[in-house]
């Protein structure tokens, strides 16, 4: 017999018929005459209620069922004699493929920390909170292909490791062969780096964004997805070494297009989430009230779903970040010093004020734009008024910053001075500046870290429970 998912029989078109499932045992209970097996296969968060009896099956045979166990299991499919299900099976069949025994099995039919998890994240999967983070996970990777292909954007790959630093920003992670106890030296005690593999120093990169340039000035629309390293020795809960980001690359593309295209994407995977997720997302919604239940009404995140349809049924404000300072500068909140970080023109605002301008004073999703040039990277289209960027951050309740980008900096000459006054050596990427020289266009991007759009959706908190094998420093565990 062909094995069936739970999720198509749980949906009760098959009452009356003998079906074979296969899965992991979530609990078991029972009494002398007969048990009741949840089992779960991954396909969704309900599980499967298997009704075995005792007398059929042995004491003994049942007793070896716990936590986490994997059977197979043939049986007539009935209507659920009991609440909260709309069918179950009464087995005819039982294989135990794989036994788990449960004085050693660490995952327990209980309540468990995040924390506890996290030490056990081989293993956490199969519990329903991070059974329903990857499934959405997955889906919002699938709804960012799809959204891409269907407007026509050519998915580039761009390399893991790279010579250059996109954000010089430094914090890189190196690549090298050498030997670390006896690297070959120039004369002046420098490692010389012309002996390694790749004949220079090489590092995992920040971002794929210029190479991503190079694509779009000869395709048109471009964008990548894939892993980004950042070696930043930060142990917070938006922190990661290992992280994936979306980069789209755009030419032809000014600053207001960014916006537009930013704007679409966001809420097209969102509606994608609500569309195809609703029953992870509601035990999602549901396990965050009741963490947050204890909490004064006024420190409590919005309920999961409505904030997924706040930003999907507003349209977003756009506002410069010079006028974003004077609403900060004129709220109660600065005027009775409630902002922990200063608020001055000329600094990067913290996420503090970026949650202050979404959910208490517009209440709607915000796109900040030209920014002081001194705060942005050295590819940022230059305004006209010598002073600022056009640079682009769009602001979600609950997390701030999710997006950030630009219009890139299209005229060679001003390229190339700003490189030389943020010490980024222009040397070093005469193929960059290639795309200026030759058949140079206006052109915009901007990236989108993937797992602040996974704590956004899922409504998690900390970053290290919607990547499947979080990097952090000390930690590189599997």
């Amino acid at each position: 017999m062909k094995r069936l998912k739970i999720k198509e029989v749980l949906k009760g078109e098959l009452v009356g018929q003998q079906v074979l499932v296969k899965g992991w045992v979530r609990t078991k209970r029972g009494s002398k005459n007969v048990n009741f097996i949840a089992l779960n296969d991954g396909s969704t968060i309900n599980n499967l209620q298997v009704v075995a009896d005792v007398e059929k099956f042995g004491e003994d045979f049942l007793k070896d069922i716990n936590t986490s166990t994997s059977l197979g299991i043939t049986g007539d499919l009935v209507a659920s004699q009991g609440s909260g299900q709309l069918v179950e099976l009464n087995a005819t069949e039982i294989v135990i493929y794989g036994k788990a025994d449960p004085e050693k099995y660490p995952i327990q039919p209980k309540k468990h920390s995040l924390e506890f998890l996290r030490e056990n994240a081989h293993l956490r999967f199969r519990t329903a909170t991070f059974s329903a983070v990857f499934r959405i996970r997955h889906a919002m990777a699938f709804a960012i292909h799809q959204y891409f292909n269907n407007r026509g954007f050519v998915y580039l790959h761009t390399p893991l490791i790279t010579g250059s630093d996109a954000e010089g920003a430094g914090q890189m992670f190196r690549v090298s062969t050498l030997d670390p106890k006896n690297p070959p030296l120039l004369e002046d005690g420098k490692i010389d780096y012309s002996q390694d593999f790749f004949g220079k120093s090489t590092n995992l990169t920040v971002s794929g964004q210029l190479e991503g340039e190079l694509g779009a000035t000869a395709l048109g629309e471009i964008y990548t997805f894939g892993p980004t390293f950042r070696a930043e020795n930060s142990n917070t809960a938006r922190h990661l070494a290992e992280f994936w980001m979306i980069e789209p690359e755009m030419a032809f593309y000014e600053l207001q297009d960014n916006m537009d295209l930013a704007e679409d994407f966001l809420k097209s995977l969102i509606k994608y989430a609500l569309d195809n997720c609703m029953e992870d997302l509601e035990f999602l919604s549901k396990r965050l009230q009741e963490e947050e239940k204890n909490k004064p009404m006024d420190e409590r995140s919005m309920e999961l779903i409505e904030k997924l349809r706040f930003v999907l049924e507003n349209d977003f404000i756009r506002l410069p970040y010079t006028e974003a300072i004077d609403v900060l500068k004129n709220s109660n909140h600065y005027k009775k010093n409630k902002f922990q970080y200063p608020v001055d023109w000329g600094t990067d605002l913290q996420s503090e004020h970026e949650r202050y301008l979404v959910e208490k004073h517009f209440k709607k999703p915000v796109i900040l734009i030209n920014y002081p040039k001194e705060i942005k990277a050295f590819y940022m289209k230059q305004n006209a008024d010598g002073k600022t960027v056009a640079a682009m951050d769009v602001l979600f309740p609950g997390i701030g910053e999710i997006i950030g980008g630009s219009q890139r900096e299209e005229d060679l000459d001003k390229l190339v001075t700003r490189m030389n006054e943020m010490g980024v050596p222009a040397h070093e990427m005469e193929w960059y500046l290639d795309t200026r020289r030759f058949g140079t266009v206006p052109h915009a991007g901007f990236g989108l870290g993937f797992e602040r759009l996974l704590l956004f959706v899922t409504g998690m908190g900390n970053i290290r429970d919607v990547i499947a094998f979080p990097r952090t420093p000390k930690n590189a565990e599997f």
